[in-house]
């Protein structure tokens, strides 16, 4: 017999038969169990009260109460309930139907006999039929998930009201077995939640191996995120996977259920709890106004939508490049918009920020008044590879804006700038630092458009971030790639940066450098560490060679710094918002800023790299380049002259030794 005939011939169990069965079969089942233990509750009742007394010789008796539980049982629609998903309606059902039952086996006990006998069979009677019901059910139910119970053993940290939904959600889903809680109340500990008993967090360890705890689940949704950090650093030296419930927010908001198990969010690893927003600053630029969001499906730009459109703007016109990531977020706003019932016209709009005319035509049939500018590429190795094109994107995608913001009347103009703007050692940085200074000059040449920027970090979980890579890595089984072992970062939720930017753009005058506090900087490689420990799983290095996870140092990428900065010099100031600082920095005479950008947009015509990076050189007085021009067509095409001349080949163009400031190749 081949082997699948072997394996097909084999018994399953006879719980999984059942479950295998179609519904009407079950419902047969269930009804010839009923028939069954219906008379047997009646007689019992009988034999109880009336001791075998003349009433059991009522052949007629049990057959009744039959056919009037089963039509009683199946009109409160117990037949059409699915046993395993059976909750507190299966004890109000059968309550039911065992009081009608019930009665109607008093009234006849009563005619057959006297009225007390009656009563006190009918309760005899009731009190075993309910038993039997509510017993069976819940019997059936252990019984069909006792094949289940294979899943993960996990143990729920914290006891509270979200702990006890989460244990009763999870005990309906076979991939995870509840096993215990544990709770910082010490009132709690010894008592027992949906069958669980409450431990002290202290004895996490123990009950890791005495129970098989393979994950550890958060029940902690409104924990400050400062707490939430202390108990993921006890749990991350515990062999357990680590994941949480969602935040009250979501579940509050109806965006998620309590037994959506998720990944422990990054931004708690981080352990800052973030400000609340002042609302004045939050409507100031944006309530009753028509906004502009460039690069609206972004990260930041996405965010910023977000945020926006819970301000109440008369309009909100997203200008995106990209089509199938404008359709993403007109889809998600207009869902927002008619879910909350906002009086806001959402604008999807395709176009270009470097677009001067289609910019102006916008602002002019739209009435913008407030526009929030992200559109920008900010990938740093990618904008060091495609030089001109970051230059074109970033530099005049700002500038041509500006003007047409100008030109249209528009009252506020933010940009979404960069830690990377400081002291840059790449294009991207100073293409960000440039725009700065075109808003800056803009601001000194003498508008009525009140231009700001707004200064940050990395933001968590963005596009190009290193915490989704990082998670796709561990799943994949590693290795983990960091570029230095001494790499640090700022880090901020995309929620919060969004709610600051907004809030810092209500408090500019013209021309403000606003910095946002992004805390203490992160290192890299302790990130990724963590990430590998919540999961479960250990680091493989030398200490620990049998470990999961290896961490593999792959270089630094082109240009790349090892440490950011958000300030150019110490001049700073605080703001009424305690996040949020005021960098008084100096900036280029618009005359002088003028013709270099004039040079600069000739040497983007010609595609010559050579001059753009000379003229960034010249502008930006901060930038630094770490490396030569790497270009990848200025590269190539620069290999095919010299294959032509002879000479040797070379992939990129290097600095002059002992000068970073030049073009030339070495």
């Amino acid at each position: 017999m081949a082997p699948s005939a072997l394996r097909s011939s084999r018994p399953r169990s006879l719980a999984r038969n059942i479950t295998a069965l179609p519904r009407y079969a079950k419902r047969l089942i269930m009804m010839a169990a009923d028939a069954v233990a219906i008379p047997a509750c009646t007689l019992s009742a009988l034999w109880i009260v009336v001791s075998a007394s003349e009433l059991i010789r009522v052949w007629w008796l049990p057959g009744l109460m039959v056919l009037v539980t089963l039509i009683l049982i199946h009109l409160r629609g117990m037949y059409r309930s699915i046993v395993h998903f059976m909750g507190m309606e299966l004890l109000v059902n059968a309550l039911q139907s065992a009081v009608g039952s019930a009665s109607v086996f008093a009234f006849v006990s009563a005619w057959l006999t006297d009225v007390p006998t009656g009563i006190r069979v009918g309760t005899t009677f009731g009190l075993l039929l309910l038993t039997y019901i509510v017993g069976s059910r819940f019997g059936v139910r252990l019984f069909l998930r006792a094949r289940d119970l294979k899943g993960d053993r996990v143990l729920i940290y914290g006891a509270g009201e979200a702990g006890a939904h989460l244990a009763n959600a999870l005990s309906e889903r076979s991939e995870f077995v509840p096993v215990a809680f544990v709770d910082d109340n010490v009132a709690l500990h010894g008592t027992v939640i949906n069958g669980l008993e409450v431990d002290s967090p202290a004895r996490l360890p123990e009950l890791i191996t005495s129970l098989d705890v393979s994950r550890v689940l958060l029940a902690l949704p409104s924990v400050t995120r400062r707490r939430r950090r202390q108990i993921l650093n006890r749990l991350e030296e515990l062999p357990v996977h680590v994941q949480t419930m969602p935040d009250i927010s979501d579940l509050i908001a109806g965006h998620a259920r309590v037994d959506e198990i998720r990944e422990v969010d990054v931004a708690d690893l981080l352990g800052r709890d973030p400000v609340p927003p002042l609302p004045n600053l939050l409507d100031a630029c944006i309530r009753g106004k028509s906004v502009m969001v460039t690069g609206a499906g972004g990260s930041i730009g996405a965010e910023l939508c977000r945020k926006i459109v819970q301000s109440r703007p008369t309009r909100l016109i997203l200008l995106e490049i990209s089509e199938p990531v404008l359709y993403a977020v007109h889809r998600e706003i207009a869902g927002i918009v008619k879910h909350d019932g906002l009086a806001v016209e959402v604008v999807p709009l395709l176009g270009s920020a470097h677009h001067h005319g289609r910019v102006k035509e916008v602002c002019d049939a739209f009435s913008v008044k407030t526009i929030y500018h992200a559109a920008a590429y900010k990938h740093v190795p990618l904008v060091e590879h495609n030089m001109i094109e970051g230059i074109h994107n970033n530099v005049f995608g700002t500038l041509h804006s500006a003007e047409a913001a100008i030109a249209a009347g528009v009252e506020s103009f933010v940009l979404v700038s960069t830690d990377k703007a400081v002291q840059p050692t790449n294009v991207m940085g100073a293409t960000k630092r440039l725009s700065e200074l075109v808003l800056q000059g803009l601001t000194e040449r003498g508008t009525d458009t009140v231009f700001s920027m707004v200064r940050f970090g990395n933001v968590l979980a963005s596009s190009g971030s290193v915490v989704p890579l990082f998670r796709e890595q561990i799943r994949a089984g590693g290795p983990v790639t960091v570029t230095h072992p001494e790499m640090f970062r700022y880090f901020m939720t995309i929620p919060e940066a969004a709610q600051l930017v907004i809030q810092a753009g209500s408090m500019a005058q013209g021309g403000d450098v606003f910095v946002l506090d992004m805390g203490q900087p992160v290192r890299i490689a302790d990130l990724a560490a963590k990430m590998i420990h919540l999961m479960g799983l250990t680091v493989r290095d030398d200490e620990n060679p049998d470990g999961d996870i290896e961490i593999k140092y792959t270089g630094l990428r082109p240009a790349e710094k090892l440490y950011e900065e958000l300030l150019i010099g110490s001049n700073v100031s605080g703001t009424e918002h305690p996040m949020i600082m005021r960098a008084e920095e100096d900036f280029l005479p618009w005359p002088e800023l003028r013709r270099a950008l004039d040079d600069l947009w000739n040497a983007c015509l010609r595609l010559d790299c050579g001059s753009g990076r000379e003229l960034l050189l010249n502008t930006v007085a901060e930038y630094a380049p770490s490396v030569g021009l790497e270009d990848l067509v200025w590269a190539k095409r620069a290999n095919s002259a010299r294959a032509r001349d002879g000479t040797e080949k070379v992939t990129a163009l290097r600095p002059k030794s002992g000068d970073a400031r030049t073009g030339e190749a070495s």
